[in-house]
């Protein structure tokens, strides 16, 4: 049997949730931006989108 550190599986799993939440977004799921900047720039809109939906929940 295999032992798992419990701190780097909830963070990796935390990472993973991230990005199946991300894949949800159109745009980035079938990368309809060409450019990297442009695409980054996506992501990093759809973090914050996905961010702040997270913070009001919790306030």
């Amino acid at each position: 049997q295999r032992t798992v550190d419990k701190a780097i599986y909830r963070q990796r799993n935390l990472v993973e949730r991230f990005f199946n939440k991300l894949k949800h977004f159109r745009g980035i799921a079938t990368r309809y931006h060409k450019l990297a900047r442009n695409f980054l720039a996506a992501v990093a809109l759809a973090a914050t989108r996905l961010w702040l939906r997270h913070y009001e929940s919790t306030t």
